[in-house]
């Protein structure tokens, strides 16, 4: 069998202005991180698009060297916490309501 080399969209530490979410999606497209950045501030200055674009790629792109992205650790985060509390409630027991 080969193995494959798959691309994978993640925020880059090379290239990093503010989060690496432009060097990330320039790598990942092949093309330079300026021009996503420009494509970006048009975008902001065109409706304000380009501001809420960012933060939804910081968001959901994970990071150079992991798996998970921002949303995907607090989701993580908050399963754990409420599958703690499940468990420590297993105890107690519910009084009918009347």
């Amino acid at each position: 069998m080969s193995e494959y080399n798959v691309k994978q969209l993640r925020r880059t530490h090379k290239g990093r202005v503010i989060a690496g979410v432009c060097s990330g999606i320039g790598e990942y497209v092949g093309v330079d991180a300026n021009l996503v950045r420009i494509a970006l501030a048009i975008a902001t200055l065109f409706g304000g698009v380009g501001v809420g674009v960012y933060a939804i790629g910081w968001l959901l792109m994970p990071e150079e060297g992991r798996d998970t992205s921002i949303v995907q650790d607090l989701f993580n985060k908050q399963q754990a916490k409420s599958t703690w509390q499940n468990s420590t409630d297993w105890g107690s027991e519910q009084k009918p309501q009347q």
